[in-house]
């Protein structure tokens, strides 16, 4: 891969066989991180829906009331 000038940054471009084994389309994030001095590790960042529905996945024992989703708790405290 070769580093490019990107504005005041440096990028790079991603391999089409990379982006396919990480599921990756665009508009995703992605963490990086420096695991050594020349290396770094890539991985693409969950949305939203995918932690939600991971949650949701648990068996969880919570209130009948209870919300995950933070919009959703507050549409019910909304002033009428």
């Amino acid at each position: 891969m070769q580093v490019s000038k990107w504005g005041n940054s440096l990028a790079i471009r991603i391999p089409a066989d990379v982006a396919r084994t990480l599921g990756l389309k665009e508009g995703d994030e992605l963490e990086v991180t420096a695991t050594g001095e020349r290396s770094v590790q890539l991985q693409r960042r969950l949305t939203r829906e995918e932690v939600l529905a991971r949650l949701k996945a648990y068996d969880l024992h919570l209130p009948e009331d209870y919300k995950f989703n933070r919009e959703e708790l507050y549409e019910d405290r909304r002033p009428l």
